[in-house]
This record gives C-alpha cells, structure tokens and sequence, in this order.
C-alpha cells in the first residue's frame, strides 16, 4: 500500500546545510522529484517534464521560453485559471498525455500510427487466444472486436476510465479547498475560492497527464492494471510496446504477441461475463475517496494568506503534507476490498492463461515468469496506479490468487472454478488466500436454489392484483 497516493505529498526534508541548502535545492531543480504530485515540471516550454522550473509552476511555464512562445503560455495560464469544469483539469491532462507521448520514450522509442500489417497480426493473435482459452475456461469470449493502438490512441481510449478512478479523490481535496471559509465569508470570497479551485483542477490535471503519457509508453493493452480501462468488449494490444517488451527475452515476436493477446483476451472474458465486477472494483475506489480527510486547519491558514499575485505560494503549500490521509477504518476497509479483487482478477488470468498457453508454446514459462516479475518489482501499471488512488498491488497475493485458482481447477474442474464468479459472495477472501487448501475443500455455497425459487416467486400471480382487476369489473 503506498503511503503517498495521489494529490497528498509528504513534507520535503530539510537539507543539512540549511538555508543554502535550500538555495542549491532550488537551483538544482531538486525538491521537487516526479512523485511531486502537483508538480508542474510537464507544462510545455519547461525544459522537458520534471526539467528546470518544476518547483515552481509560473516559472516552469515561462523559466525557459523564448518570446515566440510568450503566447502560447499566456493563453495556457489563462485556461489553467478559468477553468470552471470538475476537480481535474481533464482537457489539460489529455494536453499533456499527448505531449508525453510525442516526446517519446526514455529510451529514444518514438510514438508512430499502427500499420495494417501489425493490425492484421493483431487481430490474427487474438482470434487464435480465443480458441485456446476456450479450453480453459468456461467463460466464453468477451472480446468483439480486436484492435491495435499507438499509444496516443491508448490515451484516448483510456482517459474516461481515468477520469472514474481518480475524480473520487480529486472531489474531496476539491472540496475542501472551497469549504474552509466560513459559509458568510464564501461569498465575499468567491473570486478566490474560485482560482484555487481552477489552480487544483490545473494541478491534478498536470500530474495525471504526465503519468498518463508515461504509462502509454509501457503498457502492452488495455487492462494492464488488472481494471479495464478501455472501451467494453474490445480487446486492444499496442505493437509497439509489444515489441518493445519482447526485445531482450531470446523469444520470437509472434509468441510474445500471442501470450500477450491471451492476458488481454482472458480480462475481457471476465469483465464481459461477470456484470458486477467492474462497478465492485470501481466503487472500491470511491470507498477510499470517501475515506480521505483534510487537514482544514492548515489549509484555513493558506486561504487567509494567499496572495493572487503569488500564485506559487499555493503550490508551496500543497507540498507540506496538507492532504495527508487519516488511516481511518473505512479507508483500510475499502482499499483491503480493492486489493483482494484485483488480486483475484489477477490470479484467474494467470491460472487459465498459463493452463491455456503451457501445451501450446514453449516460452509459455519464461513469458509468465517475466511478467510476474515485471509485478514484482514495482512495474508501472502499478506505479502509475499508486500514484493516482494510493494502492500499489502486493505481488504476494497475486501469486497465491494464482495458486488458488488453479487448486481449484484440478479439485472441481474449470466448471467449478469459473462459477465462484456468479457472486461476490462466493469469491475467496484475502483470510482464504493466506489458507487456499482450506477454501478449495470447504463446502461449496450454493446458489442456485435461491435463484429458483426467487425466480418461481416472480412468476407467481400476484393474489391482490387479481383482486383489484375483480372489484373494477363488477357492477354496482
């Protein structure tokens, strides 16, 4: 679990050297890292993202301008301060994505329109994980149509996705900006109230669109954090991060694509079949959202000495632990929700996509032994995703969600297996993760007669509906 999820910043250290300490820091650009999360450094004309004038959010939009480029900065900072939308700047995010993304990657890996041959190669790789998985699971194929993105395409696709998971958390640090005053002071202070609400949404917005652009670089699909971020029923793989994933694995390109399209194909089974499973997750997030709490003392004090000709006092503010949130019950509870369910979605992937490529390929092995290390070692699904919500996937539990799930394939077959999924109810808990041979032999619960008779119920006449047509037909 990560102890700074978005919008909520830890205080900065105090160098040893004290106040030339800080001097140099600032010189240096340091302070201010990409765990930032109001950091300013991806605003164009700033050296770069994180570059010089991060720690400063006027000075990374004019630090290193030239005067060609004074009015497109002004008229960015006009729309940062009157945007008047939800608590994320969301057209700004998707400004700043697409920049990311055309920049390119740390390792010189440029963006470029997908082919027709790599779409058709697409397309061939999930139509054949679909007939293999057919054999190892019970769920049928939830995927419609199969399609290749580039990685602005990803971005694109995904950002409605986004925008569910962290608009929650944004909401309630919003909030709170506005509600500090004293209701018979709001209105007075409305202009203000107003900037530092356009100057929050700007802030998020900033932070996602940089994470946002970064993720697009890596990601290999459209479910990558175990959550479906893409449209329903659309299976997508992007080419280039495919090959780039497949470059130093000594294995060929067409089984790296396949046993990617396999992972890729297997999440949407899962999200087309199991109706519920989607707004649990989702709603798991807003569990946390609702759970966040604010420290309006000190933001109090930052209301009544804000200067609007200091804008950058704000965001020095929003640096020092302002937002840091209370370990409230609801909050362990929520995020413990979200962690096993992710964890279990996971793990099913894992147990019917290995049971469904182990015959056919033989890198089956190496391929699934890169990607849970990929996991393991922080990869940036789940970087990208602590950083936005505050939850970090423990690989741990992904393992034994795997291990269980296959226990239960050989002990009631994949029938058995694949009909925990009618119900919430029925899933493992985190406890049976930490005991899968005790869950996989206890007394299975049984749903299905109170489906029936709740469904006998419903098609039973209702007695005093008969009764009341009865008396409107009699006469007098």
């Amino acid at each position: 679990m990560s102890d700074t999820p978005f919008g909520f910043g830890l205080p900065p250290e105090e160098p040893e050297d004290g106040d030339e300490g800080k001097k140099k820091d600032q010189q240096s650009g340091g302070g201010q890292g990409p765990a930032n999360p109001f950091g300013f450094g991806g605003m164009p004309g700033a050296g770069g993202f994180g570059g010089p004038g991060a720690d400063n959010p006027l000075a990374a939009m004019f630090g290193s301008l030239n005067p060609t480029d004074l009015g497109a900065a002004f008229q960015q900072l006009g729309q940062m301060l009157s945007y008047e939308g939800g608590p994320v700047n969301w057209e700004m995010a998707k400004q700043i994505a697409r920049q990311t993304v055309a920049q390119g990657t740390a390792d010189g890996s440029k963006d470029a329109s997908v082919g027709p041959a790599e779409r058709r190669a697409v397309e061939e790789a999930v139509r054949l994980a679909d007939l293999w998985l057919d054999d190892a699971t019970s769920l049928p194929s939830g995927s419609a149509s199969a399609v290749a993105w580039s990685r602005a395409e990803w971005v694109e696709a995904t950002l409605p996705a986004w925008q569910e998971l962290v608009d929650p958390v944004a909401e309630r640090v919003g909030a709170a900006m506005g509600d500090v005053l004293p209701e018979e002071m709001q209105a007075m202070a409305g202009p203000l109230i107003g900037m530092m609400r356009s100057m929050g949404g700007a802030m998020f917005g900033t932070q996602i669109g940089q994470a946002v652009g970064v993720l697009a670089g890596e990601v290999v699909g459209s479910t990558d954090i175990g959550l479906p971020l893409g449209p329903a029923r659309k299976a997508a793989l992007l080419p280039a991060n495919v090959e780039a994933f497949g470059k130093d694995l000594g294995v060929p390109l067409e089984e790296v694509r396949l046993y990617l399209a396999l992972r890729e194909a297997a999440h949407q089974r899962l999200f087309a079949h199991v109706p519920w499973l989607r707004s649990h997750l989702f709603g798991a997030v807003d569990g946390y959202a609702r759970g966040i709490k604010v420290d309006t003392a000190k933001l109090e004090d930052v209301v009544g000495q804000f200067d609007p000709q200091n804008p950058e006092q704000l965001q020095d503010a929003l640096q020092q632990g302002m937002f840091q949130p209370e370990d409230t019950p609801e909050q362990k509870a929520a995020l413990a929700r979200l962690e096993t369910a992710l964890a279990l979605v996971e793990g099913w992937v894992d147990a019917v996509v290995h049971a469904a490529a182990k015959p056919r390929l033989s890198s089956a092995d190496a391929l699934r032994e890169t990607l849970r290390r990929r996991r393991a070692t922080g990869g940036p699904a789940e970087q990208t995703f602590a950083t936005l919500i505050g939850l970090e996937l423990r690989p741990r539990r992904l393992r034994d969600a795997s291990r269980l799930w296959a226990s239960l394939a050989d002990a009631r077959g994949v029938d058995g297996r694949d009909a925990l999924w009618h119900h919430p109810d029925m899933l493992p808990t985190a406890t049976d993760l930490d005991d899968p041979d005790g869950f996989v032999h206890r007394e299975q619960l049984d749903f299905s007669e109170l489906d029936k008779m709740l469904g006998e119920a419903a098609d039973q006449p209702n007695p005093r509906k008969k009764d009341d047509e009865t008396e409107g037909d009699g006469t007098e």
